[in-house]
């Protein structure tokens, strides 16, 4: 009688571990690594980013640094309206900081929250507050809305790759 207990015991430790390994692969961050202008899809959207350049902003909203900006081509490549938010993409400079998105008027195109319909692609663009140097290595990183049900994650090299 013990020693069938001890069996059970073990086959719910092990039972448990192939469960939660399970578990951990399904849920782990799928990094999806491109360059600058390349094709990358992350969940339900397709996406391009391209680097636009450098601006000192408007009259009415100055950097600290300056503005890095970046141009977006998202297409929605399901069968259902999904979101595009500027809060998706980061800057990583070369010491690996994270940058969020400013948003600001600059142009009609600037991102600040949209609904992107399947198959219409749609051009916008967005920008970052950093201390920018030409000779650094910039990276994107698009990380899905909470809807969009997926792991990936894409990490785009934007200068010096």
């Amino acid at each position: 009688m013990v020693r069938m207990g001890l069996v059970i015991v073990i086959g719910a430790i092990i039972g448990s571990m192939v469960l939660a390994n399970y578990m951990y692969t399904q849920y782990q961050t799928n990094f999806i690594e491109v360059n600058e202008g390349e094709t990358v899809i992350v969940g339900p959207v397709e996406y391009v980013v391209t680097f636009e350049g450098t601006h000192e902003g408007s009259k009415e909203v100055k950097p600290e640094n300056t503005f890095v900006k970046i141009g977006i081509i998202a297409k929605n490549i399901s069968d259902e309206k999904t979101a595009l938010s500027g809060g998706q993409f980061y800057l990583i400079d070369e010491k690996d900081q994270k940058h969020k998105a400013v948003f600001g008027e600059f142009t009609a195109k600037d991102l600040l929250i949209v609904g992107l319909d399947p198959g219409n692609p749609i051009e916008v663009t967005t920008q970052f507050d950093i201390p920018f140097d030409e000779d650094e290595n910039y990276k994107i990183v698009i990380r899905p809305q909470k809807d969009q049900s997926t792991v990936d994650t894409a990490s785009i090299c934007l200068t010096n790759c």
